[in-house]
């Protein structure tokens, strides 16, 4: 790895969904500024993201995040050794927004140009939230579109253990919730309903993929909250939502701990780091700081606001392509299946 003697001030953008994000970031993990602008508000009336609405809304807000994101960080375009974007994975409208905008100010200025995997950058929101944390460690990203358990072996060199075989870990959730009348987004919904709910009142299947020692399956799981709902109404039984809430997030959270643990005792490893919009889970978190004490391992997590989608993130995982010169060209194009490790 390339030495850098001065400062490195990146900025980065992030448009992967219903976030349109700014950063701009020093050394991968001083941040100068984060600024989100979320569509929430807006596809809750849908009870999830509208793809056609989220372009429609980065297009609209793109401009004025990045401005904001500068004048926060007190630097122009002149103070930036580089311009990182997400192009990969999510959705392809709101990706095309983010890296036109990227490639356009490369095109203007000269500035270098870096691609940026989504899901390498939510594994790298913990660098800044533990400024020490170095690889090797393993971590979980759960979030609405991913659940990859992930070995990092250095910067930006991962091997995946284990990921969804159907549905991820956040989308589940969103379901369920959707099914219990919480509305989206189903996640803190579910977290917060199953605070006053008993997490052993229904025993619902914990997932297991055949053959696969750390692969994940929750549409299983999925349906079993389904079948059970389903089957109380039609027999007149009252539904205890927060019960439901709290035994399915159970289930959910009890299959990531486990795997997570079996990693941590196969590789030895005395590091590991949740990512992604799911760590934000109240009951995750515990459950995942719990079982890494009992295996001696450091526990790492970012506070919620660099779990979910954020350009923070974007510019930490950045920095360390930057130092290896890892640049992208103006060919840069949007790849919403963009698997990690891919480039």
């Amino acid at each position: 790895m390339t030495e850098i003697k001065k400062e490195v001030t990146i900025l980065a953008i992030e448009s992967s969904c219903d976030e349109t994000a700014a950063s701009v970031v020093v050394d991968g993990r001083k941040v100068l500024s984060n600024v989100i602008s979320s569509q929430i508000d807006i596809h809750t009336l849908y009870g999830g993201v509208v793809p056609e609405i989220a372009s429609r809304k980065h297009t609209e807000r793109i401009t004025q995040v990045i401005r904001e994101g500068l004048e926060e960080a007190g630097k122009t375009l002149e103070d930036l050794d580089a311009i990182a974007v997400t192009y990969g994975p999510g959705l392809v409208g709101p990706l095309l927004i983010g890296v036109s905008a990227a490639k356009g100010l490369s095109f203007a200025t000269g500035i270098p140009l870096i691609g940026v995997h989504h899901i390498e950058g939510h594994i790298s929101a913990n660098y800044i939230a533990e400024p020490t944390l170095e690889p090797p460690f393993a971590c979980l990203v759960v979030s609405g579109g991913h659940t990859h358990l992930v070995l990092v072996r250095d910067y930006g060199e991962y091997e995946i253990l284990g990921r969804t075989q159907d549905d991820a870990a956040g989308e589940a959730f969103d379901k369920v919730a959707r099914e219990i009348g919480l509305g989206y987004p189903g996640g803190p919904k579910i977290d917060k309903a199953a605070r006053e709910g008993d997490p052993h009142a229904i025993n619902f299947p914990r997932g297991k993929v055949a053959g696969s020692r750390y692969d994940f399956s929750f549409s299983g799981m999925k349906s079993a909250v389904l079948n059970y709902l389903n089957t109380s109404r039609m027999k007149g039984i009252t539904i205890n939502v927060p019960d439901v809430a709290a035994s399915f997030q159970q289930a959910v959270v009890d299959v990531l701990v486990s795997h997570a643990g079996e990693a941590i005792g196969q590789y030895g490893l005395r590091k590991f780091a949740l990512a992604g919009g799911v760590a934000a889970n109240s009951a995750l978190r515990a459950g995942m700081k719990q079982m890494c004490a009992e295996k001696g391992a450091e526990f790492f997590c970012p506070p919620p606001i660099l779990c979910t989608d954020n350009a923070a993130m974007i510019g930490s995982a950045a920095y360390f392509e930057y130092i290896k010169g890892n640049f992208s060209g103006l060919d840069l194009n949007a790849v919403p299946g963009l698997r990690l490790g891919q480039r």
